[in-house]
């Protein structure tokens, strides 16, 4: 695989069984929708004009720039001329890292993080960012050898990486990203609301007395701020949950519960419209039972 000059690709499903390297370098005229996948995303900025919006967040990207994104989130690059756009992308299953876990590491913290002031944007220092380089530059190599024991030090540099990741994710200094970061305070308060309360009433004229706003300013800023109607994002947010929940084994009975799909017919005609495939059968695809 070519490390620099890659296609494009516009499939959001892997291939591989841990993680997948992408080295793309194009002209700014891609466009890309606002979309989720079922896998970790790494995202390091090397060149170009990009804006990137992730749950509400719009950040403005200087190169070397990473972002985190989990299985859950909603995001969308908006790529503007100015020069060639270049980035490298890792797509890694959560499996895997959950399979790097110690008692003492939780390496998933990185990714999984459900803190209000959440930001998915790492601006490491010049010696964080040295080092995570380093390790990307190791793993491009071996990702793209067949060489002996090149298929081992994939996996050895990709949980090399993860560990540095999370330390560049708790050293993270706020104050050196606030200021390419655009949201609003209350849309932000109302999205992990959302997220963290999936299985309540999530209706206009519940959010809008909760949070002291008018219906018509809450409809017009959250939209504004993350592309999506409020009725949209908590369907879309509910479906991407109930597929992780299926996927970890629950009952289909408890995930249209949990996810807030009060009426089971329901939940199982809309899983299927946007996943084209029924909840059993999706969850049969991950049951251990033979």
């Amino acid at each position: 695989m070519s490390p620099v000059g890659q296609s494009f690709t516009h499939r959001q499903y892997m291939i591989h069984s841990s993680f997948e390297f992408f080295h793309y370098r194009d002209d700014p005229e891609l466009q890309v929708e606002f979309h989720n996948h079922d896998f970790y995303e790494i995202y390091l900025f090397l060149s170009g004009k990009v804006t990137y919006i992730i749950e509400g967040k719009s950040y403005s990207l200087k190169p070397n720039d990473i972002l985190l994104v989990n299985n859950k989130e909603i995001h969308k690059p908006i790529i503007e001329r100015g020069g060639i756009y270049e980035r490298i992308v890792i797509w890694v299953k959560p499996e895997f890292i959950k399979s790097l876990c110690t008692h003492e590491c939780d390496l998933l913290t990185c990714f999984e993080s459900t803190s209000k002031n959440k930001y998915n944007l790492l601006r490491p220092d010049v010696e964080m960012s040295g080092i995570i380089k380093g390790i990307i530059t190791k793993l491009s190599k071996a990702y793209k050898s067949a060489a002996f024991g090149d298929n081992i030090l994939r996996e050895y540099y990709m949980a090399e990486l993860i560990v540095y990741l999370n330390r560049a994710y708790l050293e993270n200094h706020i104050n050196d990203i606030e200021d390419d970061v655009i949201y609003d305070k209350k849309i932000n308060e109302i999205l992990h609301y959302i997220n963290l309360n999936l299985h309540e009433n999530l209706s206009l004229e519940a959010l809008s007395t909760r949070f002291y706003t008018s219906k018509y300013h809450l409809l017009r800023q959250f939209k504004k701020h993350t592309g999506y109607t409020l009725h949209n994002y908590i369907h879309q947010k509910r479906l991407i949950t109930a597929k992780t929940l299926l996927k970890e084994g629950a009952r289909i009975s408890d995930v249209c519960q949990e996810c807030g799909f009060n009426d089971y017919s329901n939940f199982i005609r809309s899983f299927s419209k946007a996943f084209h495939i029924s909840p059993k059968k999706y969850a049969k695809q991950f049951s251990k039972v033979e």
